[in-house]
C-alpha cells in the first residue's frame, strides 16, 4: 500500500466521520433543550474534519494552471 492509498483511507474516514457529525447534529437541533456548550464543540470538531480533509484532497489532486 503506498503513500495515495493510504491517503484516500484517511480521506474516507474523515468523510465518514464529517458525515455522522452533520447528523448528530442534525439531531441535536431538532431536540430541545439545546446544550450550547455540547453544539459549540461538535461545530469545532466537524470544521477540523473539512479542513484535514481538504489537505488531504489538495495533497491527491495535482494542481491544474488553466
Amino acid at each position: 500500500m503506498d503513500d495515495s492509498d493510504k491517503l484516500y483511507l484517511q480521506l474516507e474516514d474523515l468523510k465518514s466521520e464529517h458525515r455522522d457529525l452533520d447528523a448528530v447534529i442534525g439531531r441535536l437541533t431538532e431536540s430541545l433543550p439545546l446544550n450550547p456548550l455540547q453544539m459549540q464543540r461538535l461545530k469545532k470538531r466537524k470544521l477540523a474534519l473539512k479542513d484535514q480533509i481538504t489537505l488531504i484532497e489538495s495533497k491527491l489532486l495535482p494542481d491544474i494552471i488553466a
